[in-house]
């Protein structure tokens, strides 16, 4: 049996009347063809799930992107125009989540909007608007043009020597795509910032003495997730770790802590 793998939704508005809870296609496909896992999506509503529901029923979980921002309140900062919009219920759902799956050790792989939760969850805090940085670089997702065209690779990451993203890719600088307005201000606590685009923004992350798998991307790896040399590698170490997950072989927290 493939591991199941959570893919946290989205709200959406249907037609801006019917409300939805949804996921990328592209998403599905990088858990089922990169990762070896069956997707399972998640709707971002603690109305209707909690964690301990999730983590009993999922063997890992893909904290996704998306348009919402995470709300500065949750790292101590009043809301302002530029922090954008916003999704109170994914909030609630994925931060708390985050935080128990760390401490489970059971594997979690953000995403864009979820590499930022994984940041604010552990403590971290976040700026509103990167390309509003002296020095830094527009990293949003080009207005127009096709999807290949907004996901086409835009700039260089590159990780610490010999850290888990260097030993995982078999390099220490990979090209990657860029489609985030917002990024890492303070690092939580426990987050390692392992990787850095050319203008200083953190990209990968980890949770120091994480007892499971905890890497997460500022970019969007699930594009062209099973043929990308970079994606690849990233999911299949995730889908092992669900799969180790749901085998029963779970970390030894005393060892780890």
């Amino acid at each position: 049996m493939r591991p199941v793998i959570g893919i946290i939704g989205n709200s959406y508005l249907i037609n801006d009347q019917y409300p939805a809870h949804a996921a990328g296609e592209m998403n599905a496909a990088a858990v089922r063809d990169a990762a070896g896992g069956m997707p399972l999506i998640i709707p971002s509503d603690p109305d209707l799930v909690t964690p301990q529901e999730l983590m009993a029923t999922c063997h890992g979980f893909v904290f996704t992107g998306g348009r919402p921002n995470v709300h500065p309140e949750e790292y101590g900062e009043p809301e302002t125009e530029a922090h954008g919009a916003f999704d109170r219920a994914r909030d609630r759902v994925a931060l708390p989540l985050i935080r128990a799956c760390v401490a489970a050790g059971l594997p979690i792989l953000g995403i864009c909007r979820g590499f930022q939760e994984v940041n604010v969850a552990m403590g971290g805090t976040l700026y509103p608007e990167i390309r509003d940085l002296p020095g830094r670089d527009n990293h949003r997702m080009p207005p127009d043009g096709t999807l290949e065209e907004k996901f086409a690779l835009r700039h260089t990451v590159r990780f610490s020597e010999h850290g888990p993203f260097h030993r995982l890719m078999g390099a220490q600088e990979v090209m990657t795509n860029t489609l985030h307005g917002q990024g890492i201000k303070d690092a939580g606590p426990r987050i390692v910032i392992d990787g850095h685009a050319p203008d200083g923004t953190p990209e990968a992350i980890y949770v120091a003495d994480a007892p499971g798998f905890t890497l997460s991307v500022q970019w969007h790896p699930e594009w062209n997730a099973a043929d990308d040399p970079v994606s690849r590698p990233l999911f299949e170490a995730f889908g092992a770790a669900c799969a180790e997950w749901s085998a029963g072989n779970r970390p030894n927290l005393q060892k780890s802590a």
